[in-house]
């Protein structure tokens, strides 16, 4: 009851400030539904990643971290953009920047090289960390494409 109450206040105080409150989730934080969408390029072990990060709102997300994870090792020497980060032998995670509320983030381009040049490769994206916000459909933030060593985009 005391949570019901606090949440009343504070959404009494935003409102008296002028701006509308967020919608609040079940876990009692802002509510946003994170997506990610864009494409792969397997060519001789280097693969090409182009992702745009979509928040379809209601609520606007300070920042979030997605997660990209491939079905084989990377190579040790990987140069990631700013933002970007290894996570274990197999993955990386980036930063979004903020999302404003059914709004479109800045596209993510990521090269990393796999060791031993598969001739395909699962790749895994999800949202780690969604900067506080409660999302309720986690269907769409979370993509799994396969790609072929074909030098064909695969799009998600």
């Amino acid at each position: 009851m005391r949570r019901v109450r606090g949440l009343a206040v504070w959404a009494a105080v935003a409102l008296t400030a002028g701006g509308a409150a967020p919608a609040v989730g079940a876990g009692g934080g802002p509510e946003a539904d994170l997506a990610y969408h864009g494409s792969a390029v397997l060519t001789g072990g280097l693969v090409d990643v182009r992702l745009t990060p979509r928040n379809h709102g209601p609520s606007a997300v300070p920042d979030a971290t997605v997660r990209l994870r491939w079905s084989a090792p990377l190579e040790n020497r990987a140069e990631l953009p700013q933002g970007c980060a290894r996570s274990g032998r197999q993955g990386v995670l980036c930063r979004t920047g903020p999302l404003a509320a059914d709004g479109v983030g800045e596209r993510i381009d990521l090269r990393v090289r796999l060791r031993g040049a598969p001739g395909e490769v699962l790749l895994e994206l999800d949202t780690v960390w969604g900067g506080g916000a409660v999302d309720r459909d986690r269907r769409n933030d979370r993509q799994r494409v396969l790609v072929l060593d074909t030098g064909d985009p695969y799009h998600f």
